[in-house]
């Protein structure tokens, strides 16, 4: 017989029954009958029942032993009674009589029950992070990303994709968030930067000739933590194509992820494919964001002519919209039998989201009309409201919200406010999975705090303009061959068709004050190796860990992920980061500058 295990604690059926077996395991949890204890043992595949008499030798050892030490028994299969059997346990139907008794490792007392799913304050889970790692969901969380990550793995191979690896000491690059610099030993006072991304080296692999790409590539970004998005790492589905266009790009990505989310993704529908297809611009006008919750119906619309015009005398706006403020409207559909204070709540709350307020109004229909119903009813014309219907799409018994304000605010309140009205109405349909594509992003954006252009998305991306035509260009009107992936309101990814040609690569970096000496100095290994002949190429980089959040649903990063950083990127368990020694810092020729308090 094995050492240790003859079965695992989830293999066991009638089948085995009156066999000896020997398990080992965690100790779950400990039942007392009095002259019987029942011990649930616990091992990474599941839970076995265990039963020993008080007339056994192990009974007293048993009865004191602490929560999760690790013993391993050996028993006879024995079958439950009818109105015994756990139809929750794959081994509910049998349980394992005590024969012999070997305590493997006595557990202290725990500082985080591991039996049962209570909440935890975080600090305590991340500080005994193995331990909640022993918790069920927890477990299963962990072995789903797993599996996710196995799943896109073999897919990616059988479509004919070479998984390659990228270093992670490389060179700084200005990729918009904060690099990890590490200070190199044999060339003092220079620095590597961990990678944000593979950006510049999965290119270069397809100017290499490799015309299929992809790694789960980990990627390193100094940031503030949140939700979605870890402080320190998080780890990608790297991937780039040769002599593709996006739609080359939408074909392999789409049943991919079509095929993951179906399997992984329970009862939950998903989008069939191709995925729908939605522009920038619109979707920050019909959503409020590039990174739309298709499973909320409501639309966003514009009716910042229609506050303007004679049709509506509500001069407040109209002084703001002289002023260069729009106007969006998001509806509220069924809400006539709501009562005030649904109103003035959503009023009051997108105040606290930055915003002047939510100004309302309600539909009626009296005498086979539509009537309007509010305090601002009142400012609006017979025909004023038949075109506030038309546009917003209502109907008898609706309302309709209307933020006035810059766009930027506008569009971001209308947007929050389409998702809080959704949710309150209970409208968002959480059985699904909605995939969309935004696409046609503009390359640059104007800065307001520096007063200058910059890029708005990826710097590396194929402008939609051709090199004759650029500097003849509003450049804020230049769109790029940019493409995000959003899933249920959570961007999945952002990809392009890369700029291939050193020419127009030195002309869209001048548009934001890169000199060609600047370009040449910070991206000279990308301008070198395209320099050579590089083949039209693009690629995109899935986010694991948001994949596998979703897949999970559960709505913090750290849910799905071994050993997290918390909020202030510190590793509680292994106490990182740490102060490096004195030996350590004059190897690597640094020394410590403390800061003036004052």
């Amino acid at each position: 017989m094995h050492k240790y295990r003859t079965h695992n604690c989830s293999e066991l059926r009638l089948s085995h029954k009156s066999t000896t077996v020997k398990l080992s395991g965690w100790v779950h949890r400990v039942r007392d009958h009095g002259n019987l204890l029942f011990i649930d043992l616990r091992d990474h595949y599941g839970i076995t029942q265990c039963v020993i008499e008080k007339a056994n030798k192990n009974f007293k050892i048993l009865e004191k032993i602490k929560p999760d030490s690790v013993i391993s028994i050996t028993g006879k299969v024995l079958k439950r009674t009818p109105e015994t059997i756990n139809k929750d346990l794959l081994t509910g139907e049998i349980e394992v009589e005590f024969k012999e008794l070997e305590i493997l490792s006595e557990a202290q007392e725990l500082p985080m029950p591991v039996f049962g799913e209570q909440d935890y304050p975080e600090d305590i889970r991340l500080k005994y992070r193995f331990l909640d790692l022993r918790r069920q969901t927890m477990h299963e969380n962990i072995i789903l990303r797993s599996k996710v990550i196995s799943f896109i793995r073999k897919k990616m191979n059988e479509l004919g994709f070479n998984e390659f690896q990228t270093p992670i000491l490389t060179a700084s690059s200005p990729e918009g968030a904060r690099d990890f610099l590490v200070p190199s030993r044999l060339n003092p006072g220079k620095f590597y930067a961990l990678p944000q991304a593979p950006q510049q080296f999965k290119q270069m692999i397809m100017v290499a000739g490799f015309d299929k790409y992809f790694q789960i590539a980990p990627c390193f970004r100094d940031e503030d933590g949140r939700a979605d998005r870890s402080p320190g790492e998080h780890y990608q589905l790297d991937m780039e194509m040769s002599f593709v266009e996006k739609e080359d790009i939408f074909s392999v990505t789409e049943p991919l992820f079509y095929e993951l989310f179906s399997k992984f993704g329970g009862e939950k529908k998903v989008s069939d494919y191709p995925f729908k297809k939605i522009s920038f611009n619109d979707s920050m006008l019909q959503y409020g964001t590039d990174k739309p919750d298709l499973r909320n119906p409501l639309k966003i619309s514009d009716v910042t002519d229609i506050f303007n015009s004679v049709e509506i005398k509500l001069n407040i706006f109209k002084k703001q919209i002289n002023k260069g403020a729009i106007v969006r409207a998001i509806p509220a559909p069924n809400t006539i039998k709501k009562p005030r204070s649904f109103y003035d709540s959503l009023n009051e709350w997108a105040k606290t989201e930055g915003a002047n307020g939510l100004a309302y109004l309600s539909i009626i229909k009296t005498k086979d009309k539509l009537t309007g119903s509010g305090p601002i009813a009142k400012y609006f014309s017979d025909n004023g409201i038949n075109i506030i219907t038309k546009i917003c799409n209502l109907k008898d018994g609706d309302a309709v919200f209307f933020s006035c304000e810059k766009k930027q605010i506008a569009e971001k309140i209308s947007g929050l406010a389409r998702q809080k009205i959704a949710k309150d109405l209970d409208l968002i349909q959480e059985n699904q999975f909605q995939f969309c594509w935004i696409i046609d992003y503009p390359l640059y954006q104007f800065n307001e705090e520096e007063k200058k252009i910059d890029f708005s998305h990826n710097p590396f991306s194929m402008p939609k303009v051709s090199y004759e035509e650029f500097d003849k260009t509003d450049p804020l009107k230049i769109l790029a061959e940019q493409y995000d992936l959003v899933c249920n309101g959570i961007e999945l990814s952002s990809g392009a068709i890369r700029n291939h040609l050193p020419k127009m690569f030195y002309k869209v970096f001048s548009k934001v004050g890169y000199l060609k000496k600047d370009v040449d100095k910070k991206f000279g290994g990308m301008i070198k190796a395209l320099s050579y002949g590089a083949p039209p190429h693009g690629g995109m980089a899935p986010g694991i860990d948001r994949i596998v959040m979703l897949l999970a649903n559960v709505e913090n990063i750290r849910e799905i992920t071994l050993f997290p950083l918390n909020q202030n990127a510190q590793d509680l368990l292994m106490n990182a980061p740490s102060k490096a020694t004195d030996q350590q810092l004059k190897e690597l020729n640094i020394k410590i500058v403390k800061k003036n308090k004052n």
